[in-house]
């Protein structure tokens, strides 16, 4: 079998091309994807050639861990999910390409564990799920943030799960004048605020460099969370010192953080509205991607695939 996939073949190189899949297993599913995000953390750190040495990593690869579809056939002992609406985070299913994350394809092959039920209601924002669950996972992991770095997806994400977990509405920080929108916390310019005593700073931003002046702004005992998926921090470490700093990584979400964020969802607790602001299909794909890494107005780009 044969699908169309997005392809980096090297870095700021991409293609839409058919790739060999290889055979479903007795305990796998075919899924029809009909819509993928682009994520701009990690795959803008592939698009670009700078992402660090990761387990898989290598061209031509297909990125994508935020798709949605439906299960079109199954191997033997899952038959049953035939049908089902799913959230596919990732593959790993290509003959002729690395699956890195291998979610952006019209059709993708996975282990039936990994094919997650989600309601067909949410459409094109059932790509969500997997930054909601990132977020999830950096909300319940330690304290909740009272300051969040960044108000693009993820940053939005975790002020909205946070309040939706009882926590205090957290202070969040955006450099740029067009994203300082919010209905339930306040948004800020960081230049605006005097405050140096937060308990829990969350960078969502994925900027590095940020690290020496966040740490400024932690009082005594405070932890720094990292969201976001970094090449190299550094930082002084004096300051840091001073205040019995802590610093802690949110990896990678879990199943778990899936299943509790639907939840919200369903609870009425959780929107996922108003976050994808640029939708393209598929077939201009080449066209989106850069889109999605360099225009300050785009902050959640989707790929339609229903006309492929």
């Amino acid at each position: 079998m044969k699908a169309l996939a997005v392809i980096l073949e090297a870095p700021e190189s991409l293609s839409l091309r058919p790739v060999s899949l290889l055979p479903m297993g007795h305990g796998d599913l075919t899924v029809e994807i009909a819509w993928s995000g682009v994520s701009t953390g990690t795959e803008k750190l592939l698009w670009t050639g700078r992402m660090p040495p990761f387990p898989g990593l290598g061209y031509p690869l297909v990125p994508g861990y935020e798709s949605v579809g439906r299960v079109i056939d199954a191997g033997r002992d899952v038959r049953g999910r035939i049908g089902e609406w799913v959230f596919v985070p990732g593959a790993t299913c290509y003959a002729d390409a690395r699956g890195l994350f291998g979610g952006s394809a019209r059709r993708v092959i996975l282990p039936s564990a990994r094919a997650m039920p989600v309601a067909e209601s949410l459409g094109r924002n059932g790509t969500l799920l997997a930054l909601a669950a990132t977020a999830h996972h950096v909300v319940v992991g330690g304290n909740a943030p009272d300051l969040i770095v960044g108000h693009g997806v993820l940053g939005r994400l975790i002020a909205r799960i946070a309040i939706a977990l009882a926590a205090d509405a957290p202070t969040v920080w955006e450099v740029n004048p067009d994203r300082r929108d919010a209905d339930d916390y306040k948004v800020i310019d960081p230049a605006a605020d005097e405050r140096r005593d937060y308990r829990v700073i969350c960078d969502a931003s994925g900027e590095g460099e940020l690290l020496d002046s966040l740490i400024g702004r932690l009082g005594r005992g405070g932890e720094i969370v990292l969201a976001g998926f970094y090449d190299r921090l550094s930082f002084a470490f004096p300051s840091a010192f001073m205040r019995e700093a802590r610093l802690r990584i949110s990896a990678e979400f879990k199943p778990a953080d899936v299943t509790a964020v639907t939840e919200l969802i369903e609870a009425g607790l959780l929107s996922l509205d108003g976050l994808i602001s640029h939708v393209e299909p598929a077939a201009r794909a080449a066209e989106a991607y850069p889109i999605a890494f360099t225009d300050p107005a785009c902050r959640k780009m989707v790929l339609d695939w229903s006309a492929l």
